[in-house]
């Protein structure tokens, strides 16, 4: 692949006023080789087999983005699924295994460490459930570990036993990181049709069909994006929404450009058989003020993320980064789209705390976005039944629209609506939003599998 002058300068411009930066360079290593019938054995393969392979990421992800000045935000790893690793021990916790992946990524100055995680969206394995029953404590006494569980597929259906359960798995991490916050709920997801190759934490795992190790890199470009229709609108004329979406589409090319560039040249200096898998074309938004996907719908003319309008606007979005993105890179991967985690825009912050912007709402915009309901903090003393319901609710419009959809929900112990809870860095902070008051338990407590829709009959 080759980089002209000019685009290399775009590069550059991006970089110095548009908050331009790669928010991950996540490097994906299978551990089936770590396995055996000793869980002790079995952590200590794990550990000795990161460090060894992922040894030089830190370092020179620093310095390609010396070389190239384009901030790397986050050096993270991806590793198997762990309930695939530890099953064959016969272990009744799998808690060693994750401070295993805490001190190994502790040793490289790795950001955070994703695999933590099981594959259920039929039915558990014994192995399944010991992961399952084991991420309350894991989750809490570890500090860079993270989970995900894919609870469902188009193929498949949504298995309603395992959401159950994982309503009360999100309750107990709540509570045993209470004293910050529920944190501890910020590194797990629940998944509808998880992708192999994420690179963006919680969700991240390096999928059974993946090589031995690969680069995945996920951008951060809603600044782009959003200067860019600035000065679309200050050009004097006026725009139309398919004159928005030419602007996205160019600035999404661009961005993942960027991402392309760093992704293959990070996995070039590694060597060895690490290989360049694929750029995230999502655009990922930070706190920082000039870098919120919530902004970007409001410069399309909205006056609050939230009001009628808001689900137009970002199907427009995430189908113009898609596009844009996908004529830059051969490789594209991950989950592909426009972000919208609470607390981690300023200007979705904002829209909650003015009542713009309703749970109810954000539901409806995960159809036409990548993930779901991120980063969403409610009161602490929401149900098991009531977080079930959630998920099953986001869940199902991921399996019956055939897309990736997620939920990171936390019940923040001790605070209720009006309240906030502040994390700092990339995770920010969340208002406390309301969730109905009527009840869901009877739905839930009835289990069993949501069979498949329709449209998964492709054969």
């Amino acid at each position: 692949m080759i980089f002209d002058l000019e685009e290399t300068r775009a590069i550059l411009r991006m970089i110095e006023t548009e908050h331009l930066d790669i928010r991950t360079v996540t490097l994906g290593i299978s551990l089936r080789g770590c396995i055996t019938d000793d869980l002790s054995r079995t952590a200590e393969r794990v550990h000795a087999h990161i460090t060894r392979t992922g040894a030089k990421l830190a370092d020179v992800a620093r310095e390609v983005q010396g070389a190239f000045g384009v901030p790397i935000v986050n050096k993270r790893i991806s590793v198997t699924p762990m309930a695939l690793i530890g099953e064959p021990s016969g272990a009744r916790s799998y808690v060693p295994l994750a401070q295993s992946l805490d001190r190994a990524a502790a040793e490289l100055g790795i950001d955070y460490i994703a695999g933590f995680s099981a594959l259920v969206e039929k039915g558990m394995t014994p192995g399944d459930a010991v992961l399952i029953d084991s991420i309350p404590e894991a989750l809490a006494v570890t500090d860079r570990v993270c989970a995900s569980i894919n609870v469902a597929t188009t193929r498949a259906g949504i298995n309603m036993d395992a959401i159950y359960t994982m309503g009360h798995v999100i309750k107990q991490l709540a509570e045993n990181t209470a004293e910050r916050g529920g944190i501890g709920c910020a590194k797990l997801v629940c998944f509808a049709n998880m992708p192999e190759d994420n690179p963006f934490v919680a969700g991240a795992n390096h999928g059974v069909g993946e090589g031995g190790s690969v680069i995945n890199v996920g951008v951060s470009g809603p600044g782009v994006v959003l200067s860019a229709l600035r000065r679309l609108r200050e050009a004097g004329n006026r725009p139309s929404l398919t004159d928005v979406a030419e602007t996205i589409k160019r600035m999404s090319f661009k961005v993942t450009r960027a991402g392309e560039l760093i992704g293959r040249e990070v996995a070039r200096r590694l060597g060895g058989d690490v290989r360049f898998g694929i750029v995230d074309l999502s655009l990922a938004p930070t706190p920082a003020l000039g870098d919120s996907v919530a902004e970007i719908l409001e410069v399309m003319g909205l006056e609050r993320t939230g009001c009628p309008g808001t689900t137009a606007a970002l199907a427009l979005l995430t189908d113009a980064v898609k596009k844009g993105g996908a004529m830059a890179t051969s490789h594209v991967g991950g989950l592909s789209g426009a972000f919208i985690p609470v607390s981690e825009d300023h200007d979705m912050i904002a829209a909650v705390e003015v009542g713009a912007l309703s749970l109810e709402k954000l539901e409806a915009m995960t159809a036409v976005c990548s993930v779901g309901l991120d980063m969403v903090a409610v009161p602490g003393d929401t149900s098991p039944a009531t977080l079930s319901a959630i998920l099953a609710d986001e869940i199902a419009i991921g399996v019956f629209n055939n897309k990736t959809t997620a939920v990171r929900i936390i019940p923040v112990p001790g605070k209720a609506v009006g309240d906030k809870v502040v994390y700092g860095g990339l995770l920010g902070e969340a208002p406390i939003m309301p969730v109905s008051r009527f009840r869901p338990d009877a739905f839930i407590a009835m289990g069993g599998r949501i069979p498949a829709p329709i449209i998964s009959l492709r054969n």
